[in-house]
């Protein structure tokens, strides 16, 4: 068995120190939290209980900062970089990322959050081309935010024009994530829904989708996922409910309006992978203060690319996240349509059929079948606001008789009509 050894960190905040910690060199897992020095600059979702971090579960944050074994193509990656687990890249750069502003400082180092974060300083993009399949060297460096994100599809940060975008493949036979990034941006663009615009980019004839990073040096996000672990989720309270009264608890502006978008674009492109980590909220990151949800991103795993030719049609079944399992059930939780004017996705088929125009994946029936679906999809969306509306007139008009009744007096109707 290989020597174990514990290397003493401190836990920083940007600039915050948060706590001392010691890693386990073999596993780089944390083996003890010693002092504490600012409990509220914690991971939010990780328990502190009479001054003491709860170790497991800071242990899991830090665990999920890595890149997942799920990645495509990350075998082979490790046997590249001769590393045993993603874990192992994490303290390679100081578990920097490009997502928020936690790090570890070596105790006896007085390192700076200005001299090596990733929002202003360069980084190699050595790591990135491994992991899309290009060979190492010996030259190479591991200092990169690459070591530090999340997702099963391949991806990179790369600095392109002075900015920080993530470039993100495809997968299986279609490569349609890419395309769908995008479709996803313009419908959400035509719907004046708050998201993140994409780009496609061609490499080596194969598609990739670009965004900008929209986390800044004084901002971060925070999932879905570690927001709902502020509380305990009471057995009798949904999966939605609980996220909505977290977030309130927490003093989040316009979480359920946000939500409503979310639900409904998701239900419109059929959106399959909607986890609790690619929906989330936005604070800041020196203040503590809430800004609000963050705008939509992430939205590849939609239109049926997965599916074969003949299963793409609106009616068909589909995997649903986060608060239901499908999405027919999850559009009910939309608490209102009134913002939603789906006369402008008209013509929207042109569009689609544009960016998929010259691929060397999505043929001409392919890129049919998912307009024809998209466009049931719409017109689905519009059955269930009409059957909205109507229900929502007759609940209103029934709490009006209600009402009527129980403030009625001796002469009934008048006396409501005047109190």
């Amino acid at each position: 068995m290989a020597d174990s050894w514990n290397t003493s960190y401190t836990l920083m905040h940007k600039n915050e120190p948060v706590a001392e910690i010691e890693l386990d060199e073999a596993t780089v897992s944390i083996s003890s939290i010693r002092q504490v020095y600012a409990k509220q600059h914690v991971p939010v979702g990780v328990p502190v209980k009479t001054g003491q971090i709860d170790r497991a579960a800071l242990n899991e944050w830090w665990r999920g900062r890595a890149i997942p074994a799920s990645r495509d193509g990350i075998k082979e990656a490790l046997l590249e970089l001769n590393l045993s687990t993603t874990q192992k890249l994490l303290d390679k750069s100081y578990g920097l990322s490009l997502s928020d502003q936690y790090w570890i400082r070596p105790s006896a180092s007085d390192l700076r959050w200005s001299a090596i974060n990733f929002f202003d300083n360069p980084f190699s993009e050595d790591v990135g081309d491994v992991l899309f399949g290009k060979a190492s060297s010996d030259s190479m460096s591991l200092i990169s935010p690459d070591n530090t994100s999340d997702g099963w599809l391949k991806k990179k940060w790369a600095i392109v024009n002075g900015k920080r975008c993530l470039v993100k493949g495809g997968s299986g036979a279609t490569q349609q994530e890419p395309y769908n990034e995008v479709i996803a941006s313009i419908i959400m663009e035509r719907l004046s829904i708050p998201h993140i615009p994409y780009t496609l980019m061609e490499q080596e004839d194969y598609p990739y989708s670009v965004c900008e990073n929209f986390i800044t040096p004084q901002t971060e996000l925070i999932t879905a996922w570690y927001v709902m672990h502020t509380q305990q989720k009471p057995n009798h309270v949904s999966v939605y409910q609980h996220y909505v009264n977290c977030c309130e608890a927490l003093g989040i502006p316009g979480i359920v309006e946000a939500l409503d978008r979310m639900m409904v674009v998701d239900y419109l492109i059929a959106n399959e992978d909607r986890h609790q980590n690619n929906f989330g909220v936005i604070r800041h990151v020196e203040t503590l203060d809430w800004i609000g949800p963050a705008p939509i991103y992430d939205s590849g795993s939609s239109l049926w690319f997965s599916k074969p030719l003949g299963l793409i049609r609106a009616e068909g079944k589909l995997t649903c996240k986060p608060f239901k399992q499908n999405h027919h059930e999850q559009i009910k939780l939309v608490t209102s349509f009134d913002w939603l004017d789906l006369s402008s996705l008209d013509r929207i088929e042109e569009e689609v059929r544009n960016i998929f125009r010259g691929s060397l994946f999505i043929d001409e029936a392919r890129c049919h079948a998912i307009c024809q679906a998209l466009r049931g999809r719409i017109e689905r969306l519009q059955e269930i606001i009409h059957t909205h509306e109507s229900q929502t007139w007759v609940d209103d008009h029934r709490n009006d008789v209600s009402e009527n009744i129980a403030y009625s007096g001796p002469h009934g109707e008048e006396d409501a009509c005047e109190r």
